[in-house]
């Protein structure tokens, strides 16, 4: 039986968004829930097809490969296989958090178990670099503010020499549960608000949290062919976790900016070249600007305005280091704005001989220079 295309799985549009996706499967994973379906073999089955879709389409390499290559893109992410990484949400039990007085969601997707190790928080740094630079790969550094284990009680809260005490009310806990028909519903300990932990001496340098913020910098490797809204993700360079949890995962999203002559559509690229009327009536070569200097281009004879051209594997590198995609020249009149007196007469003349109207405009002279000026200025 073929697999459903993903965003029919969660009914959503192909451009949409990381909330929209969200959203989208929190809506599902609510309605068809095991514990909400007992005994449902259908909906235990629609729940795992949602948490596929989601887990594919909410990491953004995996979610490249799928738009370009379907299901055979993302490989062993189907099923829940080594493809299918939980962890790429910034805290997967926040998708039930809706639930979570209901159902022990957080036990079950070993999310937060109040008063115990708590994963620390994803962070996002955006990142702007250089249409040059996504072409090359570069090295960068970035400054970020995070929460850091205290030095001075290493974590606990608590002023050196002492300790916390488990809390009398929820005896360690950090919920109190209360009984409501078939229901359980629990609640986080107001006492100890839900850390199970009672500190009675607090850590000067933390107050009591048993972490701080500090800014730190970070090495960032950008390699060559990234494209613009992609993200890196750092792994353990987040917040560090809580009670001794491990660190979060830093995503360092990538916005490449404008280039002047090129445009990107996925490893390809696309110039517009302004040409002489002579050169494109008569043909002849003619230097193309690309990522690696210039190079020659012959233009045959009779060549028409707009007129595309190829050069196989001069675009953007793959990002996956799958070779290079192609620059694609689409020539463009060069039409002058000043004539001298001569020029004038020679175009009359050429007119004249080609039966035009008159006052019409049939032919222009090369004037090249003003386009590959900035070219140096670019290229060298």
């Amino acid at each position: 039986m073929s697999k459903r295309d993903y965003y029919e799985v969660l009914g959503v549009e192909r451009t949409a968004n990381e909330q929209e996706l969200k959203s989208a499967y929190r809506k599902l994973a609510l309605k068809y829930h095991p514990d909400r379906n007992p005994g449902d073999h259908t909906a235990e089955e629609r729940f795992k097809e949602a948490a596929e879709a989601y887990a594919v389409l909410a990491d953004a390499d995996q979610r490249g490969r799928y738009d370009r290559f379907g299901h055979a893109g993302v490989g062993g992410a189907a099923g829940g296989g080594p493809g299918f990484d939980p962890t790429i949400f910034a805290d997967f039990s926040d998708i039930f958090s809706g639930l979570g007085d209901f159902f022990g969601f957080g036990d079950l997707f070993g999310g937060r178990r109040r008063g115990g190790p708590q994963r620390g928080a994803d962070l996002r740094y955006d990142l702007e670099i250089a249409f040059e630079e996504s072409a090359s790969g570069t090295e960068t550094t970035i400054q970020i503010p995070r929460e850091e284990a205290c030095e001075t009680c290493h974590g606990s809260g608590a002023a050196p020499g002492t300790s916390a005490s488990v809390c009398p009310q929820c005896r360690g806990r950090g919920q109190l549960r209360y009984q409501q028909g078939f229901l359980t519903i629990a609640r986080p300990c107001g006492q100890c608000r839900g850390t199970g932990r009672v500190i009675t001496s607090p850590c000067a340098s933390c107050r009591g949290a048993g972490r701080v913020t500090r800014d730190r910098k970070i090495t960032v490797k950008i390699p060559a062919g990234i494209a613009s809204g992609q993200r890196l993700r750092l792994y353990n360079e987040g917040e560090h976790g809580a009670q001794g949890g491990p660190p979060g995962d830093l995503y360092v999203v990538v916005h490449v900016r404008e280039h002047e002559f090129f445009h990107r559509e996925g490893d390809d690229l696309y110039l517009e070249l302004p040409i002489s009327f002579p050169t494109l009536a008569l043909g002849g070569p003619v230097d193309v600007p690309t990522l690696n200097g210039k190079q020659k281009l012959e233009v045959p004879a009779g060549t028409q305005s707009g007129q595309r051209f190829r050069l196989r594997g001069k675009g953007m590198p793959n990002v996956a280091g799958r070779g290079a995609g192609d620059i694609y020249v689409i020539v463009r009149a060069d039409v002058p704005r000043k004539l001298t007196k001569e020029q004038k007469q020679l175009l009359a003349q050429l007119a004249g001989s080609m039966g035009a109207e008159k006052g019409k405009p049939t032919a222009t002279s090369g004037q090249d220079r003003p386009f590959f000026e900035r070219v140096k200025d670019i290229f060298g």
